[in-house]
């Protein structure tokens, strides 16, 4: 891992990173931007964008910090057998499939509470689970694919993988949520 603790030194390595980042999150809100109809027509989806993203992003930075924990304690290999990883990817998995239905729950009970609600309680409840579940197991992947990286490229992971896998998700949350959109509402 790199050595130089310095803000200088930290800065010189990260801010190429978060460049691209900030780059990879203006194609996400561009992406946004461009289903603004039908977050007008349905505005239970408009207030389940900021959730889901927000959520899918947490659950990455979880098993990030889990990940990274374990790395810097020597207990993580990156191998297929490994039981810590997929232990932790598991759980992220399991706890996406409990929290993105209270999420869809709660996005239609404000809208309802609002007197917005367009769809029914069930499609935001099926937008919501297939949208958490595929998020869930994108977040996984990245979060694996970017830890490994950091560890074969000797970066600190805890630098490095949380801003990754966050700025990813968002993007990833925006273009999941309407693709689950347009198999559950059509």
């Amino acid at each position: 891992m790199a050595g130089d603790w310095s803000v200088r030194g930290i800065t010189r390595r990260l801010f190429p990173l978060l460049v691209a980042l900030t780059l990879l999150e203006l194609l996400g809100g561009l992406t946004l931007g461009s289903f603004e109809a039908t977050l007008t027509r349905y505005p239970s989806l408009l207030v389940l964008v900021p959730v889901t993203i927000g959520t899918a992003g947490n659950l990455g930075s979880v098993l990030s910090a889990r990940l990274s924990t374990a790395f810097h304690l020597g207990l993580l290999t990156f191998e297929p057998t490994d039981e810590r990883l997929g232990g932790n990817a598991l759980a992220t998995l399991l706890l996406a499939v409990t929290v993105f239905p209270l999420l869809g729950a709660g996005a239609w009970a404000v809208t309802w509470a609002t007197g917005t609600a367009t769809l029914p309680v069930g499609t935001v409840l099926a937008v919501a689970l297939l949208s958490g579940v595929v998020l869930s197991v994108l977040a996984v992947a990245v979060t694996v694919v970017t830890a490994y990286g950091a560890y074969r490229f000797e970066a600190d992971p805890d630098d490095v993988v949380i801003p990754v896998v966050t700025n990813v998700c968002d993007v990833l949350g925006v273009l999941v949520l309407f693709g689950a959109v347009r198999v559950v509402v059509g």
